[in-house]
């Protein structure tokens, strides 16, 4: 593994980088002002738009998806340093350069496992940015950190499928741009293999029978930047055949391949956040007196900073790492050190944020810093994506299986 960034990278980089600093921070507080202002919180600010054009202009634009027909033909380990710059101001930039869970892993699934008219009713304006969309997975009603515990039934009636069942933190599900479903739901729930019992179909927003119930909160938070996360409810909602992706049984397989990338895509975004949050630690710090003097020359103030440089070095060679075993060995292959940077990296987030957050005192927990708002969103990818215990209990597994 080359520890310094290619060609395409380094340039890639730097005009990433020169967006962020020209563009995106300074529409930062732009966006708050303009989303007070619109009818509905979920609507689109404008200037959320214009980020857009920019970035599609410059050709910062689906950088996420290695798919050269379709995106940037970029390598896990290109892409993985500039997720880690849009993770620095995750409300916008993500959105800003079409690289925004959970559409990232929804087009990936279509580009992957849809078939022709699939792809172009639904992944070509996905990719234009003209749509959003959402995946609907988990529930309420069961714990759904064991996918085999899914309880929405799938069901053939001649030429469609019936479509019945709740879900919850529906990413996205909020904005009204938000078009498409992909609903993962069982269509053989008696099957043998309980791995062959879920499939996935695509369900428009409109179909008769979806009623997106609410918005869910996280952590006090309605996340309207993301699109919210909504409860859904499919009640006998019916949908042609035709909709199903991939074949009957294959969903538990296609959400563990759409899972893959998007757990390390959140890990590369997390660094950058570790990163902002480091940022506002040391300006605080030289900025601010307390007992005499500086901040910045109080003893825990530089233990504080100290560690969280050193922790953020170790979690960004990890995630490189991992990037690349899934370009030379698969997502297969990488499987350990997924889990690892998946239990690892949003655990020391979270640790690094609230240090910050305690350096800048009520300012940390107010709207006038965005280091609350980071720290709502590292702490529930403790969550998201699979519990942190689901994953150690899969890696200690696999370590153990070594001296059997």
């Amino acid at each position: 593994m080359d520890f310094a960034y290619d060609a395409r990278t380094e340039e890639l980089r730097a005009r990433l980088l020169a967006f962020m600093d020209e563009y995106v921070y300074p529409a930062e507080q732009t966006a708050h002002e303009q989303r007070a202002r619109l009818a509905s919180p979920w609507d689109t600010p404008q200037v959320v738009e214009d980020l857009k054009a920019e970035a599609r202009r410059q050709g910062l634009w689906n950088l996420f998806l290695p798919d050269a027909e379709h995106g940037a033909g970029l390598t896990n380990l290109q892409y993985a340093p500039l997720a880690e710059i849009t993770g620095r101001s995750p409300q916008l930039a993500p959105t800003a350069t079409n690289c925004a869970a959970p559409d990232t892993g929804n087009m990936e699934v279509l580009a992957q496992f849809a078939d022709e008219a699939q792809r172009k009713q639904w992944l070509e304006p996905l990719l234009a940015g003209e749509i959003r969309s959402a995946f609907a997975m988990t529930e309420p009603d069961v714990a759904s950190s064991d996918a085999t515990n899914i309880t929405t039934h799938i069901e053939r009636e001649g030429d469609e499928y019936v479509v019945t069942g709740r879900k919850w933190y529906i990413s996205g599900a909020m904005n009204p741009d938000c078009k498409i479903f992909i609903v993962m739901g069982k269509t053989d729930p008696d099957g043998a293999d309980i791995r062959r019992q879920q499939s996935m179909v695509l369900v428009p927003r409109d179909t008769p029978g979806v009623t997106v119930n609410r918005a869910m909160q996280v952590f006090g938070y309605e996340d309207h930047y993301h699109g919210g996360h909504a409860e859904v409810t499919f009640d006998h909602a019916r949908v042609p055949v035709s909709n199903l992706i991939g074949e009957e049984g294959g969903g538990f397989a296609i959400a563990q391949a759409r899972l893959g990338p998007g757990r390390i895509h959140h890990c590369m975004r997390l660094i950058g956040m570790a990163e902002r949050a480091i940022e506002l630690m040391c300006r605080r710090a030289v900025s601010r007196e307390a007992f005499g003097k500086a901040l910045a020359q109080q003893g825990v103030v530089h233990n504080w900073i100290a560690d969280a440089r050193v922790t953020v070095e170790q979690l960004r060679l990890l995630v490189l790492k991992t990037a690349w075993l899934m370009d030379t060995v698969g997502n297969r292959g990488a499987h350990t050190e997924i889990q690892a940077i998946k239990i690892a990296t949003p655990r020391a987030v979270v640790d690094i944020i609230d240090r910050a957050i305690q350096l800048h005192g009520a300012g940390g927990v107010s709207q006038d810093f965005p280091l609350a708002e980071l720290y709502a969103g590292a702490r529930t990818l403790m969550i998201a994506d699979g519990p942190d215990e689901v994953h150690q209990r899969s890696l200690a597994r696999r370590e153990i299986k070594r001296y059997l």
